[in-house]
């Protein structure tokens, strides 16, 4: 069934609900841990979770990917790759179980070894979770994850905050992080009528998995060399270092997961019942665009220039080291919206197979740049991610010039008035800086300042993003008056 017009506003509205109410109380969770914990206890459970993220991979994506892009999923393709997801979460942990000793020998760190055991719980309960937001994103029914999201962050963060105040010290992040996952998990399966029977085919598994593994196989690279990076900085740094960059990269992965992730989770399977109209998909396609890049721009660049009076007001001074990575990572983030836009649209028109061909052609040159800064600096690393990044963009947006007739032309075109915006901006913002103003009057005035010059020139230009957006409030409202 083709979802409709509300149905799909409605899941953007509930999926950024969901991602914003999520990634606001979690955000204030992190800033009071921040403020008890130190760098240190950070970058433990931050060398951890590379380990602990890359191995979800293999347990969330391809499985889940499988089961929204298939039109007709029934109760057994469900079923089948609910059986598959666990066993094998099963395997993978005990993998890394067994192999706790040498993750923690490789950092020089025995502080690891019990860290590793615990948070890898993780992906059992992270398998039973991915089926179940399959069966959330096919029904549209964002309003589900909307509430089991709250729920699970608010009572994890005060579970965290309650240990970090008892002196637990990395626990507190550890178990902050294990029972964020499994409280939503529970949620769900108290408000989703769906549930795993014991049945299993073979030749739907095989027909599902021959969609899924390469959008498994793309993820894992993806999410490997992103994490590569973190694993790199902690064996030649140290866990603080990490932890500095990790904080610079939280607020930019705060806008990107809000505005992007909520786009991605609606719009692809959205995209997904017009798999064979490529001209709607096109059209649908360059609509994401434009709004995600006229919400991401303005957010990135004003954040970048707001990063010192933000970091000493949120995080105090101890965090200031983590300034020019922020600033960097906001820039890096930039592109990868653009990228996000192309992927999904390629996940959408069934071409799997280009998504491992991209992640094939990127990984080299990410390699690249991440073996050649390593040894300058950390904040070496930082630069190099945002020209990775913008070179990752060119390449992912090449295979929808043939795939959805989507060229660079038209892609530029697109975004670039709330690039140019963006920029105007900054100009304006910037000078605030030389006030020496405390940064509480410093942050409101590059908000007031920035989102009077950025929301007139877009109306002066007319820029759809805008109207489209006050078109759909308007309507919102009316429907709930």
């Amino acid at each position: 069934m083709v979802k409709s017009k509300a149905s799909i506003f409605s899941g953007f509205f509930w999926k950024f609900n969901e991602q914003i109410t999520g990634q606001l109380v979690s955000f204030i969770v992190s800033i009071v841990l921040a403020r008890i914990l130190a760098p240190k206890e950070y970058g433990i459970v931050a060398l951890v979770n590379v380990f602990v993220i890359i191995m979800e991979v293999f347990v969330t994506t391809g499985f889940s990917s499988a089961l929204i892009q298939k039109k007709n999923a029934t109760r057994l393709d469900f079923s089948t790759l609910f059986h598959c997801s666990l066993v094998f979460s099963i395997f993978l942990y005990i993998i890394i179980f067994l192999c706790s000793g040498l993750i923690a020998r490789f950092y020089h760190n025995d502080d690891l070894i019990p860290v590793i055991k615990v948070l890898s719980l993780r992906l059992p309960i992270s398998a039973f979770n991915s089926i179940q937001m399959a069966y959330v994103s096919r029904h549209m029914a964002f309003k589900k994850i909307f509430s089991s999201t709250t729920i699970a962050t608010v009572a994890s963060g005060v579970l965290g905050i309650a240990l970090a105040y008892m002196n637990f010290g990395v626990w507190a992040l550890v178990w902050q992080g294990l029972t964020s996952v499994l409280f939503q998990t529970l949620v769900l399966f108290l408000e989703i009528p769906w549930r795993p029977y014991f049945e299993f085919s073979i030749s739907e598994a095989k027909v599902l998995m021959n969609y899924g593994w390469k959008v498994l196989a793309a993820n894992f690279l993806g999410t490997f060399f992103l994490q590569f990076r973190s694993l790199i900085i902690g064996r030649f740094y140290n866990a603080a270092d990490l932890a500095y960059y990790n904080r610079g990269s939280r607020f930019p992965e705060l806008i990107s997961n809000n505005v992007d992730g909520t786009i991605s989770s609606v719009l692809f399977p959205a995209l997904s019942q017009y798999s064979d109209n490529l001209d709607k998909l096109k059209e649908m396609t360059r609509r994401s665009m434009r709004m995600s890049s006229f919400v991401i721009f303005p957010l990135m660049f004003g954040m970048a220039v707001a990063a010192k009076p933000i970091t000493i007001l949120l995080l105090t001074k101890k965090w200031l080291p983590s300034v020019p990575f922020m600033q960097c990572l906001c820039i890096a983030f930039c592109f990868s919206t653009i990228s996000n836009a192309n992927m999904q649209a390629l996940k959408a028109s069934g071409r799997s197979d280009v998504l491992l061909e991209l992640e094939i052609l990127k990984k080299p040159v990410y390699l690249a740049f991440i073996l050649s800064s390593i040894r300058i600096s950390v904040l070496a690393v930082a630069i190099s991610m945002v020209l990775n990044n913008f070179i990752e963009m060119l390449i992912d947006i090449l295979p929808n010039k043939w795939v959805i007739k989507y060229p660079y032309k038209e892609q530029f075109k697109d975004i670039f008035p709330t690039f140019l915006l963006a920029i105007i901006m900054v100009l304006f913002i910037y000078p605030i800086g030389f006030l020496h103003l405390n940064s509480i009057l410093e942050i409101i005035l590059d908000v007031i300042v920035g989102a009077i010059v950025y929301l007139s020139g877009a109306y002066l230009l007319k820029l759809q993003p805008l109207f489209y957006f006050l078109s759909y409030l308007k309507c919102l409202f009316k429907g709930r008056s």
